[in-house]
């Protein structure tokens, strides 16, 4: 009887464990692209990390991934439609597809580019037309869609939506823009409208949005083309706005912490910091070191590290905005992951991945490899945009079709 007991004990264990480090939304489950995962490799052999499994059957386009209970969830084309795909995180086979709306097209490649996210068992994603899906994690049912034009009054931007909603608190986060309210927070299980930001109005961007507590207070923080701006989460209300001079496309998420908020854009932009307090919100430094493209910027201990136009790879002090240091020549632009004092660092032209010391005295390579095979599908205008994610010992590498998990753990 107790063999039995710890055999049971043991298997519900390996159940809980084994999905301990789940990577569930766009950039983590807070939004930060810092994985808490421990126990991986710290540096590679040459060649780099073993390969557990490839796949090319996720279609085509630059959609991210999430991993939630062995699931492995992301969008892709497959001739004039856009799908939201599951497969087995383990093995990369596929499991289930569900079609999301019609295909969008671009001369940067075609194809869906949000990344889906996971919440109470359930799926949400958002199409590169605006069609907003719920479905069954498990099945592929669809529980409810919402259109983003037809039923919110929302614009497709320029290169589609590409907003990774937020799920909070029983309430999914869109940005549809508009008239009718930019930001829109919709009741989970129904996809029923629950409120409108009526006092914030600009037109949708490809941010997505995350949310934090300021003064105790849970808010829900979009970057659009002019503007930074908290929105009350029970309310829709707007709580606080910042301007910003924004160009061409505002891409990468903003980031939190103590309360003070970072920003960054491409096209020669830069970033900037803004501090919130009891009267609004005050800027705390505005500059030209971090002018990240979409590529990402994480922040790790005191710094913020990410690729900048211009400067190569950047770490930048987060408080002050001083320059730590940078580096041009040892891989090009590129997206980036964190997760046990490591940096994954993906080169953009040619698929090199590069794992660097997470450290503010200089970029320290641990190892490095190039993703192979590569997609011979990608639009001659597109690249390797989609990041990198860690989750349960695993690295994920997609080239539009082409899905690569690797075995990362020491």
């Amino acid at each position: 009887m107790n063999s039995y007991i710890f055999i049971l004990f043991s298997l519900l264990c390996f159940s809980v464990f084994s999905h301990a480090n789940d990577w569930p939304s766009w950039r983590g489950e807070d939004r930060s692209g810092v994985s808490k995962e421990k126990g991986l490799l710290q540096s590679w052999p040459e060649g780099g990390p073993k390969k557990i499994w490839s796949s090319d059957q996720a279609g085509i386009g630059y959609s991210g991934f999430s991993v939630s209970e062995g699931g492995l969830y992301t969008l892709g084309a497959f001739g004039k439609e856009e799908r939201l795909l599951a497969f087995n995180a383990s093995t990369g086979k596929s499991v289930w597809s569900l079609k999301l709306g019609e295909l969008l097209t671009n001369g940067w490649g075609d194809g869906p580019r949000m990344t889906p996210t996971i919440a109470d068992g359930k799926v949400y994603a958002l199409g590169g037309k605006g069609n907003l899906v719920c479905a069954d994690a498990k099945s592929g049912k669809k529980i409810w869609s919402v259109d983003l034009v037809e039923d919110l009054g929302g614009k497709v931007p320029n290169w589609g939506y590409t907003e990774s909603v937020l799920l909070d608190e029983g309430r999914v986060i869109c940005t549809p823009g508009g008239d009718q309210g930019a930001i829109a927070a919709l009741n989970a299980e129904s996809g029923k409208v629950i409120w409108r930001s009526k006092e914030f109005t600009d037109a949708a961007q490809y941010s997505s949005p995350i949310v934090i507590l300021n003064r105790g207070k849970k808010e829900y923080v979009q970057l659009v083309m002019k503007n930074l701006v908290g929105i009350e989460a029970d309310t829709g209300k707007l709580s606080w706005k910042s301007p910003w001079t924004g160009r061409t496309a505002v891409i990468p998420t903003p980031i939190h912490d103590d309360g003070h908020v970072f920003i960054a854009t491409g096209y020669g932009v830069g970033c900037k910091l803004v501090k919130l307090s009891p009267g609004g919100v005050n800027d705390v430094y505005e500059n030209k070191f971090m002018k990240n493209h979409h590529g990402g910027v994480i922040k790790h201990g005191k710094f913020l590290y990410g690729y900048s136009d211009g400067y190569g790879w950047v770490c930048q002090d987060f408080k002050s905005g001083e320059l730590k240091w940078n580096e041009k020549k040892a891989l090009g632009k590129g997206a980036i992951a964190y997760a046990d004092n490591r940096f994954y660092c993906l080169g953009e032209s040619d698929g090199r991945v590069v794992l660097i010391d997470a450290n503010p005295t200089g970029w320290k390579s641990k190892g490095e490899f190039t993703i192979t095979p590569q997609t011979k599908q990608r639009s001659s205008r597109g690249k390797v945009w989609t990041h990198p994610v860690v989750s349960n010992g695993k690295l994920y590498l997609r080239d539009q079709e082409l899905v690569h998990c690797y075995d990362i753990r020491g």
